[in-house]
């Protein structure tokens, strides 16, 4: 089962592609997010809705696109066509992870004309059967984007996908490049790690490095949002700090002598979709600067890693997992563990 994502600016003509790629592509499908942003505009509340600028910012769109996804390649199979843009890599991250953990691969496409090209295509672009306000609000919408397009382009996009120059190509000419990529294997499928999706409660294990510095190492997976401590699932029969060591060494190439100490063990509630369970934190220790300058990180699973100060973690964390490491920060000042729950010491 094969998702074909087609990204790029508003404007760069993804849709279009998208309807004629499905004609080229054997046993092949549409499917467009933009209607799933606009069943919910019809299901959630008023309320929610004016919290967000951006569907796309609605962790139920997110979760819902992949869902969806799944669904129709269980009972279509093929290959599935998305037009869709992704800005924001840790969205790209969530949906292509989750699509990864259902054993979906992901071939990425990006739609790139010139931004010349863009903006006249901006300029021209309208809603036919709607107001003139109408067409002033999609046109300055899609404006105002052309700087975080700019932005992703230079941080992390051409880097993540095959880009396709689309400046003097109709839409059938771009959908004709695309296929042939996709069909010679000039896009291949995404180095995403295929983590199964839990069916219950798990417990997983973490282990905090320290530099010389006493800065704490985080790595930021490709498979989901926002950065984390080495460390994962602990397997069935395994001991949580044995696996925490395991995944150290097959995280960052880094192997520590001996068991690491407890520092807190939290527990997750679960929050649907999650499940939720224990999540352990242990002490690796200070890295020498030879093993401080030599982390090797597996590409299809992290993209980087940097040493931070606590301070710095908390911009990079997500909420739950930076309190998890404050109470360990402070657990290992003490020398004695904690017991959390969601993020909270108890007892």
């Amino acid at each position: 089962m094969t998702v074909v994502w087609i990204n790029g600016a508003f404007g760069a003509g993804k849709t279009t592609t998208a309807r004629e790629l499905i004609d080229l592509i054997p046993n092949s499908t549409l499917l467009d997010p933009e209607v799933v942003g606009g069943a919910l505009a019809q299901l959630l509340p008023p309320k929610r809705l004016a919290e967000v600028g951006d569907f796309q910012d609605l962790p139920i769109w997110r979760r819902l696109v992949i869902d969806t996804a799944a669904a129709m390649l269980a009972d279509l199979g093929g290959t599935l066509v998305v037009p869709m843009t992704l800005l924001r890599q840790e969205y790209r991250d969530e949906i292509f992870g989750g699509l990864a953990a259902r054993r979906i691969e992901v071939r990425h496409v990006l739609l790139a004309p010139a931004e010349t090209i863009l903006r006249e295509r901006i300029a021209s672009r309208g809603t036919p059967d709607g107001p003139p306000d109408d067409e002033i609000r999609v046109r300055q919408w899609s404006y105002d984007h052309i700087e975080p397009y700019r932005s992703a382009l230079a941080s992390w996009l051409t880097a993540d996908a095959h880009p396709v120059d689309t400046s003097a190509l109709a839409p059938r000419e771009a959908a004709a490049r695309v296929a042939e990529a996709v069909g010679t294997g000039a896009v291949p499928a995404c180095e995403i790690v295929q983590t199964p999706e839990p069916t219950g409660e798990t417990v997983a294990a973490g282990v905090l490095l320290f530099d010389d510095q006493d800065r704490v190492l985080l790595v930021d997976p490709t498979y989901k949002a926002g950065w984390e401590f080495p460390g994962g699932v602990v397997e069935p029969g395994e001991a949580p700090a044995r696996a925490g060591v395991r995944e150290v060494a097959e995280e960052t190439g880094i192997r520590l002598d001996g068991v690491p100490a407890l520092l807190v063990v939290d527990w997750e509630p679960p929050v649907p979709p999650a499940y939720g369970g224990l999540r352990m934190l242990f002490d690796g220790g200070r890295l020498g600067p030879a093993d401080a300058g030599r982390v090797l990180l597996p590409g299809s699973e992290l993209r980087d890693w940097r040493f931070v100060t606590e301070d710095e973690a908390a911009d990079l964390l997500p909420p739950v997992r930076y309190e998890r490491l404050r109470w360990a920060l402070r657990a290992r000042e003490r020398g004695a563990a904690l017991y959390l729950e969601a993020g909270t010491p108890l007892g």
